[in-house]
């Protein structure tokens, strides 16, 4: 009966299994050191197949701004109710789209009246500058063209290095700027209704904090009054600006 019994809990098929497994249970256990061993070996190889991806991906990334830069635009005085919707179908019968994205003050969530569009190619780039630069939408010319500068994943609390400023005895002052104007931005600010021949905003020596004022140089006496008419007052990242004869 205690065969019967014993037969129907574990069949008998069932015992050499259970050996088998006994002994692969020992077998393990003395392979043990064996597998810790290889680990061991196998570990610093993952390293440096993580170290060669880095690498890869690193020389990626440094790559990548050029190429991306000769196809990614500046679009300058769009009037304040454009979408980032709006701005991709305006570029879209010129080739394909890949990103529009207008840029908003983040306190007040308003329009800074500029955005960039990234297309597929640079000579779709070129071919929407071409069709688009100084056309009017919304009573507004806008300003299309290649942006000077790319540079994605950098610290933007580090200094950047300025573009080089051209001085000129026709200079304007320009103050009350936020603290979110770059020389970029200044520069291209005051290019949407005029020739200049340089831009800068001034900082904090060894930071990139802004004094909160800049200067535009021009080529003429005219130009400089003209600047200082279209400008004085008119607002810039959110807020009124100064602009004087400097």
């Amino acid at each position: 009966m205690a065969t019967a019994i014993s037969s129907l809990i574990t069949p008998p098929a069932l015992h050499g299994r259970c050996r088998s497994a006994a002994s692969a249970s020992v077998s393990v256990s003395v392979a043990a050191p064996t597998r810790l061993s290889f680990r061991a070996v196998a570990a610093p190889l993952a390293r440096r197949r993580g170290l060669a991806l880095w690498v890869a991906a690193s020389s990626a990334v440094l790559e990548a701004p050029a190429e991306v830069a000769a196809r990614k635009l500046y679009v300058g005085n769009i009037p304040r109710t454009v979408t980032n919707d709006e701005l991709r179908d305006m570029f879209a019968a010129h080739g394909t789209v890949e990103r529009a994205e207008v840029m908003y003050d983040k306190y007040t969530n308003r329009s800074r009246r500029f955005g960039f569009v990234t297309m597929s190619t640079a000579e779709e780039a070129n071919a929407a500058i071409e069709a688009l630069n100084d056309t009017e939408v919304g009573g507004r010319k806008i300003k299309v063209n290649v942006t000077e500068s790319f540079l994605p994943n950098i610290d933007r609390s580090a200094p950047e290095p300025e573009p080089v400023f051209v001085d000129s005895q026709y200079k304007v002052y320009v103050g009350n700027l936020a603290k979110t104007v770059t020389t970029e931005v200044l520069k291209n600010f005051f290019a949407e209704k005029g020739q200049i021949l340089s831009a800068t905003v001034s900082h904090i020596p060894g930071t990139s904090k802004s004094k909160g004022f800049g200067f535009v140089t021009f080529s003429s006496e005219d130009e400089v009054e003209a600047a200082v008419a279209n400008f004085n007052n008119a607002e810039l990242e959110g807020q009124p600006i100064r602009v004087n004869k400097a």
